[in-house]
């Protein structure tokens, strides 16, 4: 019987399902958007509509009995509070809710190690301290939690999505100073490893579904875990940049890096560490001063195999985070030269050059030094870009396997059943 492997990703507008062989190869992708099951792209029942489509919808081209293991990846830091029979409770707090109550920040700041990435408006340990404070709240979830839970009926989480919640990886438990912070920590799910057994699917799962009663259900992890693994990196020094709106690098590393002051924290994934920081300079500077058409023709002019000599630092407007952090950082793109091609040169060595101090820096931080890089994003498809990066960050450029989550989950529900 051949062996399949499903990979879930629950994204901000939408989840898709994606089933790999043995080998890596795809045979089935499905896609469900949120706006057709809810109005509410925040409310559970929405998630779990989109995540039901795309299953039935994938699990349709290919026979569903072969599927012998399956994950789950969602947004990072997105929580919601549970009754006792896991029904959800409003309102459910997303990624990108910020907390606004100074106590609870306070609380927080008094309680966390200087480096947790719990602390912080935007953490997720915030916002389930607002939560747990609404009537009638008897647990808290990760946003990848409840939906396994609905396949495995076990309510646990992973050590990736359980991070900004105030789990110690590097301990692997919950630690003791998130009940000073002002949270039960019976309220917290069971923490897992990213691929470690959960147990089989219920028998209503496995009935609605068409999987094997024996389809087993391993631990999850965030959707930017799961984007790097989809590409195939699983080494130490294995690095991947997005070049998106803003650039964020990822690498793969032998120890654990956080370095609050730059943004830096570490996911334990892979047996190993994956650490990772964003900068404010990417596509949104280039957007600024040439639209898609001319980005494409102007690159045709450019010889990537010789430097600009021009030395600029792209920023769309004044602050940065990685590799520097100074909110005051002001941008650095003059002078222009009269050629738009000439211009353009400058800035793609700019960003290139941002990119490798990153990496350098990862370095200094105590994490391995670069040995290969793969990209995602819409920068990642232009040629002339990736070759001048390639000349500046002196690695070869690997070609990312794929560059959707669920792949990646679906490589990790492979790797859980020892593949």
């Amino acid at each position: 019987m051949p062996a399949l492997f499903l990979g879930l990703d629950i994204g901000t507008s939408g989840a898709r399902a994606v089933i790999i062989d043995r080998a890596g190869v795809q045979m089935a992708e499905a896609k469900a958007a949120m706006a057709d099951f809810g109005a509410d792209p925040k409310a559970p029942a929405t998630w779990w509509g989109a995540a039901d489509h795309a299953l039935r919808a994938s699990l349709a081209q290919v026979a569903p009995e072969d599927v012998v293991a399956l994950a789950v990846d969602g947004t990072s830091g997105s929580v919601l509070a549970v009754d006792a029979d896991e029904a959800p409770l409003g309102p459910t707090r997303m990624y990108n809710d910020p907390c606004t109550d100074a106590a609870i920040l306070s609380a927080i700041d008094a309680a966390a190690p200087a480096g947790s990435p719990a602390r912080g408006a935007s953490s997720a340990l915030a916002r389930a301290l607002e939560l747990a404070a609404e009537p009638g709240t008897h647990a808290i979830r990760h946003q990848a939690d409840w939906i396994a839970w609905h396949l495995s009926g076990r309510a646990v989480s992973d050590a990736n999505n359980a991070l900004k919640t105030g789990y110690d990886g590097t301990a692997a438990r919950w630690p003791d100073w998130i009940a000073y912070a002002g949270l039960d920590p019976a309220m917290l799910p069971p923490v897992l490893a990213p691929g470690a057994i959960v147990g089989p699917v219920t028998a209503p799962a496995a009935r609605d579904f068409g999987l094997s009663p024996e389809t087993l259900v391993v631990a999850g992890t965030t959707d930017g875990c799961a984007s790097f693994i989809a590409t195939g990196a699983d080494q130490p020094g294995d690095g991947v940049t997005a070049l998106g709106t803003t650039m964020t690098i990822k690498l793969l590393s032998d120890r654990p890096i956080f370095a609050p002051e730059y943004g830096i924290y570490s996911h334990r994934i892979l047996g190993h560490w994956l650490a990772g920081g964003a900068s404010n300079t990417g596509g949104n500077v280039l957007l600024r001063f040439f639209d898609a058409d001319a980005l494409a023709t102007l690159s045709q002019r450019i010889d990537a195999e010789t430097k600009s000599g021009l030395d600029y630092y792209p920023l769309a407007k004044p602050g940065e985070r990685f590799p520097i952090n100074d909110p005051g950082l002001a941008p650095r793109l003059a002078p222009r030269p009269d050629d738009d091609a000439a211009f353009l040169h400058g800035l793609f060595e700019g960003i290139a050059g941002i990119e490798a101090l990153a990496y350098q820096r990862l370095a200094e931080l105590g994490a391995p030094r670069l040995g290969s890089l793969r990209s995602v994003g819409g920068g990642a498809q232009n040629p002339v870009w990736t070759r001048l990066r390639e000349r500046r960050l002196g690695v070869p450029m690997r070609s990312a396997r794929s560059t959707e989550a669920a792949y990646g989950s679906a490589r990790l529900a492979m790797r859980g059943m020892g593949t």
